[in-house]
């Protein structure tokens, strides 16, 4: 589970900051084997390993291990580049907030899955009809 928390806060802060993963392998001094194996949860990163990456994307490394209440089959999607289809005019975004911010926006993520949970549903049963 750890892994995939790591590797997923790897690949969303990447394209945050537009590098590629050969870009970051060699900033951190990993070869590109090993970094492709560890996105592709094949390899397990020494703590050193993790510093350089940290270092390498400029983040805190805490920042690289922290968890999200995101449930698991949407941390291996996003882990795996394949994020579930979201309707048009969502998007999935992560972020340090206040604790206030943090509140709200779980609100607001309570009420979005509410209304895609809906919205699955629905279309769920037109493809039945």
């Amino acid at each position: 589970m750890y892994n995939l928390i790591l590797i997923t806060n790897i690949l969303r802060i990447l394209d945050e900051k537009g590098m590629t993963k050969s870009e970051l392998a060699k900033k951190a001094g990993v070869s590109i084997a090993f970094f492709t194996d560890l996105t592709n949860d094949k390899a397990n990163p020494s703590l050193r390993i993790i510093e350089a990456i940290a270092e390498a994307l400029e983040t805190p490394l805490p920042m690289l291990l922290d968890s999200s209440d995101m449930e698991l089959a949407d941390l291996e999607a996003l882990a795996k580049r394949k994020p579930s289809k979201l309707p048009k005019g969502f998007v999935w975004k992560g972020g340090v907030l206040s604790e206030y911010e943090a509140y709200q926006v779980d609100r607001w993520d309570k009420k979005n899955r509410v209304f895609l949970s809906k919205e699955t549903r629905k279309s769920g049963s037109k493809k039945k009809n």
